[in-house]
């Protein structure tokens, strides 16, 4: 039962972390992608018009009053004022468009021709690192594909935002979905994984107690109680644990399990990808360490089994390292 618990836990906290992820920071992604394309769908005079409403409201910034003045900049240029002072506000309508410092630069000396305190380069393209860099030691406020979606978005239609934002939430609601599959499939896969382990282990368990050597002693001929007792022959609490390793030649299931606790500490050893038994006296390694890192590490382990000592170990190439199999033995006869 437990297993499963688990496996619902980590199910439901990967698909929390999935949600969280696609709400709160791809849906915004998707939102301003299709943001940015449905601006530039507009035609030149309605996205000039929501510039200027947004710079007045968020900027207040205002047409000039010198009717004159107020036609000095390019088709895609305008200035605009606060207060006394003048900006110049420079809309490049397009997705296709890409700036660099060259093109900072030149809406800097437009500023200075016009009286312009600061400017505003406002686009649907992109502003490269070095622009931006160069704008902000120009005094220039940069609205480009990673920010102008947000600036602009209170002051399309209702229809528009609709829209958009409608795109964005059922893409992050399906992407969701698929998050929450995936979840529970790791989910399964853990708990299932956890019950094959929780077995593995019982049955070694209940192994080592069936193998366990107990000897019965009877009592003598005169009437005592017949008692229980381990023989002479059976290890103590204090014996050592590996003592029956020292086996120099053991039957063959006794060397089957010798060679099954290798290859079981060998998968679990840094370096080491696992190690299978091709014969009773060649063990072949499958590594991701070297040479030098794996082989004391393989010998350590075989050198403590009195028959496995002298085995021949096949030491296969790492993989996509071009180098040969290598035959070694620990120990000689």
């Amino acid at each position: 039962m437990f297993s499963w618990i688990l496996a619902l836990a980590l199910a439901l906290v990967l698909w929390g972390l999935a949600a969280a992820y696609l709400w709160l920071v791809k849906r915004r992604k998707t939102e301003t992608r299709h943001g940015l394309a449905a601006l530039a769908g507009l035609r030149w005079r309605e996205f000039s018009q929501i510039v200027r409403q947004a710079m007045a409201d968020q900027r207040q910034l205002l047409p000039l009053t010198d009717n004159e003045d107020a036609d000095r900049g390019t088709s895609s240029d305008f200035l605009l004022q606060q207060g006394d002072q003048r900006w110049l506000v420079s809309c490049k309508h397009g997705r296709a468009y890409r700036f660099d410092a060259t093109a900072v630069n030149e809406l800097a000396s437009a500023m200075r021709l016009t009286g312009a305190v600061g400017g505003l380069l406002i686009t649907e393209g992109h502003v490269d690192r070095d622009g931006l860099n160069e704008a902000q030691k120009q005094s220039i406020e940069v609205f480009d594909e990673r920010n102008l979606w947000q600036l602009l978005k209170p002051y399309v239609s209702s229809e528009m935002q609709q829209t958009v934002t409608g795109f964005a939430q059922r893409e992050a609601a399906r992407q969701t979905g698929i998050a929450g599959l995936a979840a529970l499939t790791i989910g399964l896969l853990a708990g299932m994984g956890y019950l094959t382990m929780q077995s593995e282990e019982a049955a070694s368990s209940a192994a080592s107690v069936a193998s366990t050597p107990a000897n019965v002693s009877a009592a003598d001929a005169s009437g005592e109680e017949v008692t229980a007792a381990v023989g002479a022959e059976t290890p103590t609490a204090e014996a050592p644990l590996d003592a029956d390793k020292q086996i120099a030649d053991p039957d063959p299931a006794t060397l089957l399990r010798y060679q099954q606790a290798v290859s079981k500490t060998l998968a679990r050893t840094p370096g080491v990808v696992s190690g299978i038994w091709l014969t009773r006296s060649t063990l072949s390694v499958e590594r991701s360490g070297s040479d030098a890192e794996v082989w004391p590490l393989i010998c350590r382990e075989l050198e403590g089994y009195a028959a496995l000592r002298t085995v021949r170990v096949q030491l296969n190439p790492r993989p996509g390292v071009d180098e040969p199999v290598r035959w070694r033995q620990c120990r000689t006869y």
